[in-house]
């Protein structure tokens, strides 16, 4: 299977390339270091004493827990594509928001010393220390009704059954490469272009989210396998005949009782076909990645039997 992914056809291309885009950009959005840093950014948006970082914190991750259950009991009632616009475009405005706060506060660049909790740059939480509260709780909030739990539904829903394992495995080394970057880097970015840099830069990859979005993503809700499979399939080059295979369900030759298989180049208006019969080249039965294989040898097979047939006769 893992020949598939390596050497993929156009449709198998454009899933990867779902799959593991919508992983990218979970983790790039900032979601880790965010959560991980949270401490270190409330104290640097002015949240004296632990007790006030301690009860932010408990607020972030108060709100990621709820708004996870939210998700999940509109996840079959909204859909994906809906819960993702809306998670990408909420956390693109948070983080912008964060940013904005950080610039109006001027805060100073943080270092490794920060990561410890201790007495806030102010003495009295001011309306950039409640900003960033608000924000960041709003961008895990956001967070978690789209990228936190489709991105997994989506990247199961997407694949035939016998490439779902690899292609997840394949989706989980993005997920972690990508998560284990953005947070050894904070810090290093942080001091390099200022904290609100930082989450500039966030919500810029987090805008980039929602165009991937739109270009990219299918709506898997209510549909099928070979439903998902056909919007793969748009725009493929499809290198099969299109002459359609079609066989009769136990058609009998009137001379020896031979069942013969019969090939129509347009059998929807074929006034001999039964109802019972086999569409093979439109049946969805076939996987994506063996179906331009299996459609070729069975009409090998076709052609092979009747030309038998004739050397019989």
């Amino acid at each position: 299977m893992w020949r598939e992914l390596l050497w993929p056809t156009p449709p198998v291309r454009r899933m990867l390339i779902v799959a593991l885009g919508i992983n990218f950009f979970q983790q790039a959005s900032g979601i880790d270091a965010t959560v991980y840093y949270s401490p270190a950014v409330f104290s640097q948006a002015g949240i004296s004493g632990k007790s006030g970082v301690l009860g932010a914190t408990v607020a972030v991750g108060f709100s990621k827990t709820l708004f996870i259950l939210v998700a999940t009991i509109w996840l079959d009632r909204i859909g994906r594509r809906p819960l993702l616009f809306t998670s990408a475009i909420g956390m693109t405005v948070s983080l912008f928001t964060l940013a904005i706060g950080f610039v109006f506060l001027h805060v100073p660049k943080p270092s490794s010393d920060d990561l410890p909790v201790t007495a806030g740059v102010q003495q009295n939480p001011g309306f950039v220390a409640i900003l960033a509260v608000l924000a960041i709780c709003a961008y895990v909030a956001f967070f978690s009704i789209g990228f936190g739990p489709i991105n997994w539904v989506l990247t199961s829903e997407i694949f035939p059954l016998q490439l779902r394992a690899q292609a997840m495995g394949l989706g989980i080394v993005m997920n972690r490469l990508a998560s284990g970057t953005v947070a050894l880097t904070f810090l290093s970015l942080a001091d390099a272009i200022t904290i609100a840099g930082v989450f500039f830069l966030f919500s810029l990859i987090a805008a980039l989210s929602i165009l991937f979005i739109y270009f990219y993503c299918p709506e898997t809700k209510g549909k099928t396998l070979e439903e998902i499979a056909k919007f793969f399939e748009r725009d493929s080059d499809h290198r099969i005949s299109p002459s359609v295979l079609e066989m009769g369900s136990l058609h009998l030759d009137d001379q020896n009782g031979t069942v013969l298989p019969r090939l129509h180049d347009n059998p929807k208006h074929d006034p001999e076909l039964e109802e019972e019969d086999l569409h093979l080249i439109g049946h969805d039965g076939l996987s994506i990645v063996d179906e331009a294989v299996a459609r070729k040898q069975l009409l090998s097979k076709v052609r092979l039997i009747a030309k038998q047939r004739l050397n019989e006769q």
